[in-house]
C-alpha cells in the first residue's frame, strides 16, 4: 500500500508540474515529444528576440545619451549608408533562416503519424467523448463526472464544496488510459457538430469534424494524469466536456487493457453445460419433436362390428 501511495503521489506531482499555473508568464514545457518541440522552438525565438531587443534599445539609449543636443553634439548630415543597409538586411535574413530550419523539421515531425504502436479513435458527441482502441475491441465513453454535474446544477452549492471537489468540471467518469514512451496515433472525428480535442500538456489540439477524420500523434514521456477540455464551441454544454488522460508505464497499460478485454469478452460456459449458441436450437427443437411424434403415432384400431 505504501509503495502504491508513493507512486500515486509522484504521478500527481508530475502531472501538476505540467498544468498551467496562475500568473504563469512563459509557456509550459509539456510532457510529450510534440510539446517539447514547440517549447524548444518558442525558447529559441524568445532568446533571439531578447538579444535583438537588447542591441536595438541599447543602441537607442547610447545614441540619445551620448549624442544629445545639450552636450553640443551636431547631427550628421548623411542620409544613406550602403554598408549599414546591407548589414541590417542580410543579418535578419540569416537569423530567420537559422530559425526556420529547425522549426520546419519539428513541424513536419508533428504531422508524421507513421510507425505508431497503437491507434485510438476519438469521437466527439454532444457532450461527451467516445474512445476506441482500434484492433483491441475496447470502447470507452467519457463524460463529466456525476459530482461535478450535481454541483453545477445545484443552486445551493457553496465555495467550500467546489474547493473540496479538487477538479470541479475537469473530472470524468472514465479516463482515457495510455502508455508512456509509446508513439500513439489518434484519429479524431465527431458525430454531430464540430468539437476540438485539447490537452494543453500534450502541446497540440485537433478539431473533431463530422464526416472528416483528422490525424495526430503523441508520445507521453512522463506518467501522470493530464486534463483538457473541448476547445470548440459546440452547444449549450460545451463547457462541460472535460478530457482526462491517465498515462501509465507500458506494463501497467497492458494489464489494464487485458482487464478491459476480459470485461467485454463473452462468458465461457462450464464443461458439460450448453453454450448460448447451443441452448437456443435445443429449445426450439423440443416443440418440433413433440409435434412430429404426435403426427407419426398409429391410430387406435376400430372396434369390431356387433354380430
Amino acid at each position: 500500500m505504501g509503495g502504491a501511495a508513493a507512486l500515486l503521489a509522484s504521478t500527481n506531482v508530475l502531472a501538476q508540474s505540467a498544468d498551467p499555473k496562475p500568473w504563469q508568464l512563459n509557456m509550459g514545457r509539456g510532457v510529450t515529444t510534440s510539446a517539447q518541440h514547440a517549447y524548444d522552438a518558442h525558447m529559441l525565438a524568445l532568446w533571439v528576440c531578447v538579444v535583438i531587443g537588447v542591441l536595438v534599445f541599447g543602441a537607442m539609449a547610447v545614441a540619445m545619451f551620448r549624442f544629445r543636443k545639450s552636450r553640443g553634439v551636431t547631427a550628421a548630415t548623411f542620409s544613406h549608408n550602403t554598408t549599414a543597409e546591407v548589414i541590417w538586411t542580410v543579418v535578419p535574413i540569416v537569423i530567420l533562416v537559422l530559425m526556420a530550419v529547425p522549426a520546419t523539421q519539428k513541424l513536419i515531425a508533428m504531422y508524421d503519424t507513421r510507425d505508431a504502436a497503437m491507434t485510438v479513435k476519438v469521437t466527439g458527441v454532444q457532450w461527451m467523448w467516445k474512445y476506441e482502441y482500434l484492433g483491441e475491441d475496447v470502447v470507452l465513453t467519457s463524460r463529466l463526472d456525476r459530482e461535478s454535474d450535481r454541483l453545477r446544477q445545484s443552486r445551493g452549492t457553496t465555495r467550500a464544496e467546489l474547493d473540496a471537489h479538487g477538479h470541479y468540471l475537469l473530472d470524468v467518469d472514465n479516463q482515457l488510459v495510455l502508455p508512456t514512451h509509446t508513439k500513439i496515433r489518434f484519429v479524431v472525428t465527431a458525430d454531430d457538430v464540430i468539437h476540438s480535442w485539447w490537452v494543453p500538456a500534450f502541446g497540440w489540439k485537433q478539431d473533431a469534424i463530422p464526416g472528416l477524420v483528422n490525424e495526430a500523434w503523441t508520445e507521453i514521456l512522463e506518467p501522470g494524469v493530464y486534463r483538457g477540455q473541448c476547445a470548440e464551441l459546440c452547444g449549450k454544454d460545451h463547457g462541460f466536456m472535460p478530457i482526462v488522460v491517465r498515462a501509465v508505464p507500458p506494463e501497467e497499460f497492458d494489464t489494464w487493457l487485458a482487464a478491459e478485454k476480459a470485461k467485454n469478452a463473452p462468458a465461457i460456459p462450464a464443461p458439460g453445460e450448453p453454450g448460448p449458441a447451443d441452448a437456443a436450437p435445443a429449445a426450439d427443437a423440443a416443440p418440433a419433436e413433440a409435434a412430429a411424434s404426435a403426427t407419426q403415432s398409429p391410430s387406435a384400431p376400430a372396434a369390431p362390428a356387433a354380430g
